[in-house]
Order: structure tokens, then C-alpha cells, then sequence
């Protein structure tokens, strides 16, 4: 605690004042009755490829909107708020009467089809476009297409004068921690039996078409969400730069049998991957937590990361809160401030594989059974109660709470950590908890029933704030630009795709590994 306090104590105002941050949310279209919107991207939203704001995350089915950088919480909502404003009004004039189509307010996913006839993203016929949707094609074939429809919310976030290793230090005590916040906002705790149709689970049935786990706090990051038997083999060190790029570097360009299989092509030519490595690309690797790089056009984000290191780091196992309008709070965006300075200031030794076992042990664990009393987790093998270690963790925000209210004024991180200690203590005021209370009062325990109604709600809700010709005419002339932003991309396209793609996907894009002579960057 006292290097805590030193640390935060040396942690000059002016720099917390430029704290950044930004927000990517993803969210599936729905029909009024609960069903997956089988429909195209509406064209009133311009080009997923291109659009800075508006896209589709795996499927045609599924909305990504996103922020630009943000120094307050407050405009970083604000904006994201108003793209959903512009988005939910697209779906609205789809067919001309509310509910025709909806932003679904659940991460687990409405009532899907058969897992051939969800629908890809469709991004155009340019290399950069066609490759986006390749790689889709692989998630799929590597590990379904339903298991892609889950959806989230991503934190991504930055302090100035922060290096590398002070990033790769704040990631180490990020996943040791991160089942706090699974617990905390965890809003995932049931899933429409469509989702798992076919696989084996742990899940109980609680009704006809929902299965639950009890204390579950987020199926999604539990073993129903992003997982393989293939990156289950990937024991990645975050204990730098160097070896964190070694990793994923070798995951790039290992070949991996299965996939060898599954072949580029099929014998009617159509691409089924863009590689038989065990990742395809960077973004396919699962984690909570990234290091982060913005890319040149056509950089790889190895390369970007190896030449010039870490900008920002992106928290990836935040739920969609199905009872916030936009998926999420300013009280929760705070309080992920104020975890993640926590993070950065604390005493960070090495991870060991015997470390990274016991996290993932912990993070299925919280994921299925977090609100169970008396839950025990693993901390350096040895049994350690969840709420002891959660209040641990609380009691050190605290001063960092009141120092980022210092700096910025009011007293609102105190107040956020403050919440988050109350609904600790009354876990029936959990996001999890509320969600199965609402699904048993309110819907026959039914998800669909209680996310359908959610999600009704929400629509409602968004297109009821004020909205201005002005800012219908701005995000109408972006959606405009996007489509000939894409038209352009395509005219000056002259590489035979094939081409292209073994280019992109050549290891000699991912930049040399550190101990080697660093080569210019083309």
C-alpha cells in the first residue's frame, strides 16, 4: 500500500487531467419478436468499411459503434449516445414503424438461426474489404458462428508519460484483478438455448428456451464465450514487449492442423480463411486486455506495436449493462478509471505460467458462480475468499478516487467506488442479479422475454431525446462520404486478391523480433 500511496501521491494533477478515453460498442440487430435481423447493414448507415463511427463487428447482424477519444467521461458518452440517436432512427425509417428492427440491449444473443445462416460482415469488393470478410469466414469455421455473436462493450484508455513497460505493468495487475469487475458488472448470467444448441455446457435450464446459471455474473467470459481448444495452448506473458510480441508472433505464423485442414480455399475456390496459422491475425487473439497501437494504413498492429510501442490499452470484458440505454453508465466508466490507475500504480511483479493458469481458473470461476457465497479464488496457490480479495482491492481506490476528484473536480470517483462497494455488499443490486430478478417477475424467466422488452425499451428511449436537423444532416453527409470513401478504396485497387492476401499474412509484416536488427519500416 505505501508504494500505492507514494506513486499516486508523485502523480502530478495535470497528468490525470489527460486521461483519454473512448468506447467501441458492439450490439446485434433484432426483430420485434426476439429473432436475429437477418437483413443487410442499413444502407442509411453508410459503409462498414469506411464510416468512422458506424460499422459491424462479425456479422452483418452485428453494430459496432464507436467513439472518437474523449478527455472527460461525460462527451465520451455524449457522442456515443448520439450515434446510437442516428443509429436507432435508420432502424426505425427501415420499414417505417417503431420496433421493426432494434439494437438488442443483452450481450448473449437473441434467438439465432442455424449457424451457416448467420450472416457475415460485408465490406465491398476491395482487397482491404474482401480480407475483412475472409477472416470472418475462419472465425467461423474455427469456432462457429454463433459463439461470434456475442457482444460487448471495449474500454479504450491512455495517461500521458505512460511507457511501455508501466503499460505491460497495469495489464499484469489488470488480469489478476479483473474478477472484480466481472462481478461488479457482469450482466450476462442467461442465455436463449439457441446459443448452445449442439454443444456441451454447464448451464442449468431455468425455463423452455433459457438456460442460467445461478450465480453465474457473465457467461460471456465464462467457457460459453471466446474460447478454443487452440488458444487454450497460448500461454501469453505480459511481462513485456518483447516477449508479449514473441507470443503472438509465433501464434501468427505456427501452422496449426486443424486449420490446415479447414484449407485457404475449397475446391470451388471460395476462401475459407485467411490463413492455417493458429491465429489468422492479431484481433483474433481472446483476451481482456490489449496493448494497444494506432496503425498506419496497411500496418500490421504487431508491427505498429514492436516499432513504436504501446498508446493506449483496451479492457475488453466489460458486458452490455441491458438496463443502461447505451449499454453503459458514467458511474461504471469511472469506476474503470479509477480500477485501471489502480492497475498502473501498484506493485506489479512478473506473471509465471503457473500465474496465468490460476487467472483463467479465476476468471471461469467468477464468470459462472461470482455471486455464490462463500466463493473462493486462487491467489499465488492459495485459496482466497472473492469478496475478501474484492474488498482488498476496494479499500486501495479509495484514496485514488478522491485524488482523481482532486484533479478534475466534484466528487464523482468517490462516489462510483463508493456504489460499487455498496452493490458488493448487497449482491442482489448486481447487474447479474438484476437481470435474472427482472426475467422472473416480469417474464416467465424468459432472456428473450426480458431482453426483447429491454431492448423495446431502450429504442423507445433513444428516439424520444431531442434530435436536430442539423445533426440528422451531419451524420446523413458522413454515412454519404463513407460510401464514396469505399467507392474510391475499391477504383484504386489493381493487386489480384490472392496477392494481397499472401502479402498481408506474410510474417514479414509483423516486424523482426526484438533481439534481431530492426529493419525500416516500409
Amino acid at each position: 500500500m505505501t508504494s500505492l500511496n507514494h506513486r499516486l501521491d508523485a502523480l502530478a494533477g495535470e497528468r490525470l487531467r489527460g486521461m483519454r478515453r473512448g468506447l467501441e460498442k458492439e450490439s446485434l440487430r433484432a426483430q420485434p419478436d426476439g429473432k436475429l435481423a437477418l437483413t443487410p447493414h442499413p444502407a442509411a448507415l453508410g459503409s462498414a468499411l469506411t464510416h468512422p463511427h458506424i460499422t459491424t463487428d462479425y456479422s452483418e447482424s452485428q453494430l459496432e459503434l464507436i467513439t472518437g477519444v474523449h478527455a472527460s467521461v461525460e462527451s465520451c458518452l455524449s457522442e456515443l449516445t448520439e450515434v446510437h440517436q442516428y443509429t436507432v432512427r435508420s432502424l426505425h425509417n427501415l420499414q417505417g414503424r417503431v420496433g421493426d428492427e432494434m439494437m438488442w440491449a443483452s450481450s448473449m444473443p437473441c434467438g439465432l438461426p442455424t449457424d451457416e445462416t448467420i450472416p457475415l460482415g460485408r465490406y465491398g469488393s476491395s482487397n482491404v474489404g474482401r480480407a475483412k470478410s475472409v477472416y470472418r469466414m475462419g472465425l467461423g469455421h474455427r469456432y462457429g458462428r454463433r459463439m461470434q455473436t456475442i457482444s460487448g462493450i471495449h474500454y479504450n484508455w491512455s495517461l500521458p508519460g505512460v511507457t511501455s513497460d508501466e503499460y505491460f505493468a497495469a495489464i499484469r495487475n489488470f488480469r489478476r484483478h479483473a474478477f472484480l469487475l466481472l462481478t461488479l458488472f457482469g450482466a450476462s448470467p442467461a442465455v436463449c438455448s439457441s446459443f448452445v444448441e449442439g454443444r456441451e455446457h454447464e448451464l442449468q435450464k431455468l425455463s423452455d428456451r433459457t438456460l442460467y446459471m445461478p450465480h453465474g455474473t457473465s457467461l460471456r467470459m465464462g467457457r460459453l464465450g471466446y474460447q478454443s481448444e487452440a488458444q487454450a495452448t497460448l500461454a501469453v506473458s505480459y511481462n513485456g514487449l518483447e516477449g508479449y510480441a514473441a507470443s503472438l508472433h509465433d501464434a501468427l505464423t505456427r501452422p496449426w492442423p486443424a486449420y490446415e485442414a479447414v484449407g485457404i480455399r475449397n475446391p470451388g475456390g471460395d476462401y475459407n480463411q485467411l490463413a492455417t496459422t493458429l491465429l489468422q491475425i492479431e484481433n483474433e487473439f481472446y483476451g481482456t486486455i490489449r496493448p494497444k497501437r494506432v496503425i498506419y494504413p496497411g500496418e500490421r498492429p504487431l508491427h505498429a506495436l514492436r516499432e513504436r510501442g504501446v498508446e493506449y490499452i483496451e479492457v475488453r470484458l466489460m458486458d452490455l449493462n441491458p438496463f443502461e440505454p447505451i449499454g453503459i453508465g458514467a458511474s461504471t466508466l469511472r469506476f474503470l478509471d479509477v480500477f485501471l490507475l489502480h492497475c498502473l500504480l501498484s506493485d506489479s511483479p512478473p506473471d509465471t505460467p503457473a500465474e496465468i493458469r490460476e487467472l483463467a481458473h479465476n476468471q471461469h470461476l467468477t464468470a459462472a458462480r461470482g455471486r455464490e457465497p462463500g466463493l473462493t479464488l486462487m491467489r499465488e496457490g492459495q485459496a482466497v475468499s472473492l469478496m475478501q480479495w474484492a474488498d482488498e482491492i476496494l479499500s486501495e481506490l479509495v484514496p485514488i478516487a478522491e485524488s482523481l476528484d482532486l484533479a478534475q473536480g466534484g466528487t464523482e470517483h468517490a462516489n462510483a467506488v463508493a456504489l460499487a462497494i455498496a452493490h458488493l455488499e448487497s449482491p442482489e443490486l448486481l447487474p447479474s442479479a438484476r437481470v435474472l430478478q427482472a426475467m422472473h417477475t416480469h417474464h416467465g424467466d424468459s432472456f428473450v422475454g426480458f431482453a426483447r422488452a429491454q431492448s423495446l425499451l431502450t429504442h423507445q428511449h433513444l428516439l424520444s431525446l431531442d434530435w436536430s436537423a442539423k445533426q440528422q444532416a451531419r451524420f446523413e453527409a458522413m454515412a454519404a462520404k463513407s460510401v464514396e470513401d469505399q467507392r474510391a478504396i475499391e477504383a484504386a485497387d489493381t493487386m489480384p486478391f490472392e496477392i494481397y492476401r499472401q502479402e498481408y499474412t506474410s510474417p514479414n509484416r509483423l516486424g523482426r523480433p526484438q533481439a534481431q536488427p530492426a529493419t525500416v519500416a516500409a
